[in-house]
């Protein structure tokens, strides 16, 4: 294995494209996109099979262990003029376009003011996982990630070190098993993203920093495991680690956290730093995730853990995190793992009254955020509420033909409203799945009754399916979208359908990343930085420098501290 030296400055850049004059997407080379609304139902199917496909064939299509024919290179960014060196770290990005963007635009800004003190732009870009959402492919990337980053660093300033991506990806990124991923930022020519380089040729990485410091970027493909290849690869580089050194270590899930619920969640990393950079004596200082999408940092006596998801997809809240975490966890069946430690949560963003506040936007978000959702909700309880009226009238043959059976509607009901609970051996899913079936079922039964009460019930057949179709399923659909709304607002309150609490809202805003500072001296800075709210208003800027971004907002971007740097020696 070689450590491959940076890149030279003077190499040959790539072609810009002309300056947008405005947002048309044949001038942008992209299209801007919305928002996903996480709760439509062909998306929620989409997913799901996806998702079992993976499970089921995960292992098929994992092409991990294909990666060990790609260069197996360690990449060295220790030398700078100054000894020092500034790193930025996003995760969980590529979902609308005007979060996506406006995080783009500030880690494209050649320095940020914040609290008086000015943070130049990172000169290595971190990626810590979900480049793309929903679903891994070609366009997805285009125009939910590549595009907005292009767009708002077209080329790197003139005479200036252009600055380098590093990628790892998240579950995600993985529905395709890698493809898109690998073509993207795995590229052995041009590889670029606007002025950022790219010089990955793996899924994974090490990467040699200032100061003694290192990056090590694990891809644990959906938890399962580290294929022997990966392990391999961070042997070779790990011979080049002495005792003297301390690591950053990146991960595609905050399992650390995950681990209170799943014990064995943490085992692969605990294995890694045991195995792989335990023998070398290096010092593991911080752990950095993306995947739940907002930012979370607790501390212990020996290191950092970091969840900061805050790129631009939906914001979580993080209400239920608890105030202190064993680490791994003494629950883990693992017969081998290191000493579990205590490491205590330090600060959240949004923080626990702003989660609950953003919580109780669900009623009016999801139906905003997710028609299709409400509109499958008011299509089930019509069918129902008139399979119901069919069983308890003398209607003739051909109501009673077209009314779906009764007890087939209500299993539906059921079954569909406790797998959403995502039961999953604790009897709190089971419960709270089974009463929000329950509460869907009162309804209909009240909704049944007060169709019984209208006259049109007995006009002739199909009479009283056009009133039904026109009248009452928009009204049954607000009603039941808004007893879903409940339901997760009541769910959440015992950390069941949590996610969905937030997704389905698709919030914008509350958005964060990380700017790292490696001094001379070997201290490691990092400046959690949050924006409490994006912009949503754009215009082109045809004139502007060749570097500058070709969209401004017409609403300037506010960065803040979510807490005061944290610096590890």
């Amino acid at each position: 294995m070689t450590i491959a030296p940076r890149q030279r400055l003077d190499e040959s850049e790539p072609s810009v494209p002309n300056r947008p004059r405005s947002l048309d997407p044949q001038e942008l080379g992209f299209t801007r996109k919305g928002p996903i609304g996480w709760l439509a139902p062909l998306l929620l199917l989409s997913t799901g099979l996806r998702t079992l496909l993976h499970i089921l064939f995960g292992a098929y299509l994992d092409k991990r262990e294909l990666q060990n024919a790609l260069d197996g290179d360690v990449f060295d960014h220790s030398a700078t003029a100054t000894g020092e060196l500034w790193l930025d770290y996003i995760a969980d990005l590529g979902d609308g376009f005007d979060a996506t963007y406006s995080m783009a635009y500030l880690l494209a800004q050649e320095e940020l003011a914040v609290d008086g003190e000015r943070l130049p732009r990172g000169r290595l870009l971190l990626m810590g996982g979900d480049q793309v959402y929903p679903l891994a492919s070609g366009d997805g990337y285009e125009n939910r990630m590549k595009g907005p980053y292009r767009a708002a660093l077209p080329e790197a300033p003139a005479g200036a070190p252009r600055p380098t991506l590093f990628a790892l990806p998240g579950n995600h990124d993985w529905y395709d098993g890698l493809t898109a991923f690998l073509r993207l930022f795995a590229r052995r020519k041009d590889g670029h993203i606007g002025g950022w380089r790219t010089e990955q040729r793996r899924s994974y990485f090490a990467v040699k920093l200032p100061a003694n410091w290192w990056l090590f970027a694990v891809d644990e493909q959906f938890g399962a495991y580290i294929d022997d290849p990966q392990l391999l690869y961070f042997e070779r580089a790990a011979e080049h680690v002495g005792p003297e050194d301390r690591v950053i270590l990146m991960t595609p899930s905050p399992t650390w956290v995950k681990a209170r619920q799943d014990p064995d969640a943490y085992d692969a990393v605990d294995y890694f730093i045991r195995t792989i950079l335990g023998p070398t004596q290096a010092q593991v200082r911080v752990l950095v995730s993306g995947d739940l999408h907002h930012y979370a940092r607790y501390s212990g006596e020996d290191r950092e853990l970091i969840t900061c998801g805050g790129g631009g997809a939906y914001t979580l809240g993080t209400q239920n995190l608890p105030d202190h975490l064993m680490v791994p966890p003494k629950e883990t069946l693992a017969r081998s793992r290191s000493r579990s430690r205590r490491y205590e949560r330090k600060a959240t963003f949004p923080d626990t009254t702003a989660s609950w506040r953003l919580g109780w936007g669900v009623f009016h978000r999801v139906p905003h955020r997710n028609a299709g959702f409400a509109t499958m909700l008011g299509i089930i309880h019509t069918l129902t509420m008139l399979a119901m009226a069919g069983a308890i009238s003398q209607g003739g043959n051909i109501q009673r033909l077209f009314s779906i059976p009764l007890v087939l509607m209500l299993v539906v009901i059921m079954a569909g409203t406790v797998l959403f609970a995502k039961p999953d051996g604790h009897v709190r899913h089971w419960v709270l799945g089974v009463a929000h079936g329950l509460s869907q079922i009162g309804l209909v039964i009240a909704g049944t009754w007060v169709w019984e009460q209208f006259p049109f019930r007995n006009w002739q057949w199909p009479g009283p399916l056009a009133v039904a179709a026109v009248a009452y399923g928009p009204l049954i659909a607000i009603v039941s979208t808004q007893l879903v709304a409940l339901y997760l607002l009541i769910a959440a309150r015992f950390d069941v359908n949590l996610n969905e609490l937030y997704a389905g809202q698709g919030i914008e805003h509350a958005k964060s990343f990380l700017r790292l500072h490696i001094d001379a001296d070997g201290t490691l800075t990092i400046h959690p930085l949050g924006v409490q709210r994006i912009c949503k208003e754009w215009e082109a800027d045809p004139d502007g420098e060749p570097h500058a971004p070709w969209l401004r907002p017409r609403t300037p971007l506010t960065v803040h501290r979510i807490e005061p740097p944290i610096r590890v020696g």
